[in-house]
């Protein structure tokens, strides 16, 4: 792998996104994070390009919206080039019983976590189809595969996602642009000193950084053997 691919990773907070953002400017790569909060992101693409030492710049942007997710990947493609990796990991949460359900409650859960990842996921694919290379991940969970009861507006958008990753590899593919979509079946630990971790067992929360080290492996993965769809969990987790 060259030291200066380019990657996007939108959906950044101080979680998992950030977590990917570092592996992969750690890798040496020049990353683009994005969120809808300036402020937030202006302060994570700082405090990654301080740790790291590379080339991280923060962009705000809604993946909801059309024009700016067009702008965002004509902005990096002009200042960096076509973009080697793109993640996706924004989406919207919340629960909510289907007796008090409101349709614009589940249409922004849907556009947040369905429509973002259409978005997002075809301007990589335009960006990469012409190189013939690249690798587009998108972030799922358990619900991506099980609808619990009060989380249908996160499940119906999570299944959605899904499929669209696996329409997106059969396509895409033959073209030589990796989709991948990475089922994460567990809380996930925001920093080591997490509040939840005295009132469980510290093993009972994924690690962000292992998880982003899951993510740059789909992406250096020889094109022989590549994966679509990989699940992942803490050792304690039931499924």
């Amino acid at each position: 792998m060259t030291e200066r691919q380019v990657a996007i990773v939108t959906g950044v907070g101080p979680g998992l996104g950030a977590a990917i953002a570092r592996c992969f400017a750690s890798a040496g790569m020049k990353v683009a994070v994005s969120s809808r909060n300036p402020a937030k992101i202006d302060a994570i693409a700082k405090s990654l390009a301080d740790e790291t030492g590379a080339t991280v710049v923060g962009h705000a942007i809604d993946v909801t919206d059309e024009a700016a997710v067009i702008a965002h990947f004509a902005a990096v493609q002009a200042d960096w080039g076509v973009p080697d990796v793109v993640v996706f990991n924004a989406s919207g949460y919340g629960t909510c019983s289907i007796l008090e359900a409101t349709a614009e409650a589940f249409e922004a859960q849907w556009r947040a976590g369905c429509l973002g990842g259409f978005l997002v996921g075809r301007e990589a694919a335009k960006a990469m189809a012409g190189r013939g290379s690249g690798s587009i991940l998108f972030t799922g969970a358990t619900a991506s595969i099980r609808g619990s009861a009060k989380y249908f507006n996160f499940a119906s958008s999570k299944f959605a996602l899904r499929a669209l990753t696996h329409s997106m590899a059969r396509e895409l593919g033959p073209l030589g642009i990796h989709i991948a979509h990475v089922l994460i079946d567990g809380e996930i630990r925001l920093k080591p000193d997490d509040p939840r971790t005295p009132e469980r067992d510290a093993d009972a929360l994924l690690d962000p950084d292992s998880l982003a080290e899951l993510y740059y492996q789909l992406h250096t993965q020889e094109r022989s053997c590549w994966t679509l769809e990989t699940d992942v969990r803490p050792s304690v987790e039931s499924f």
